[in-house]
């Protein structure tokens, strides 16, 4: 079981068929929408201000999300992909997005639906990432466009969770 955990009275709410791996962590005003997962390592931990996260969301293994008192809110829309071992902070990412492994997006930023960060990429604070964009490098920069079907990673990752729920009650091999 996850480490579910309130913080100041605020406790975290998801809807159905969500899975959380047994050492995910998930602390304070966190909401998420149906058939998201929180996989092995990964923190979401809403203790200074919200975090609200859509429907079919991953947050992979490793991953980091967090808030800023004077900042404000981390929102993540439906059908986002978060890789492995993203720090995402106080910023926004709308429907569809990707956001590939090792990538860290800064305060204030914004990510447009469909958009890619790619692998290892640092989105500064306050940067606005368009729509169906990919960005990359240190500082992330424009790439190019996105083509069809490239952010449809989401879809994979409620499969692979339905079929950890399922085999939730097995054993544990020591």
């Amino acid at each position: 079981m996850a480490l579910i955990k309130s913080y100041r009275g605020l406790v975290p709410k998801w809807g159905r068929d969500c899975y959380f791996s047994e050492n995910a962590t998930i602390v304070g005003d966190v909401t998420m929408g149906d058939e998201c997962s929180v996989w092995f390592n990964a923190v979401v931990r809403g203790d200074v201000a919200p975090i609200t996260i859509g429907d079919r969301t991953n947050v992979q293994d490793g991953s980091c999300v967090h808030v800023t008192h004077d900042t404000g809110p981390t929102h993540i829309g439906s059908d986002v992909t978060i890789g492995h071992n993203v720090t995402v902070h106080a910023c926004t990412i709308h429907d569809g997005a990707l956001i590939g492994m090792g990538s860290t997006l800064l305060d204030g930023c914004e990510i447009g639906e469909g958009a890619v960060v790619a692998a290892g990429a640092l989105v500064l604070q306050n940067t606005k990432v368009g729509a169906h964009e990919i960005w990359g490098g240190v500082p992330a920069k424009y790439i190019k466009p996105t083509r069809p079907g490239l952010t449809d990673n989401a879809k994979h990752y409620v499969a692979y969770a339905k079929e950890y729920l399922q085999s939730e009650n097995s054993e544990i091999v020591k």
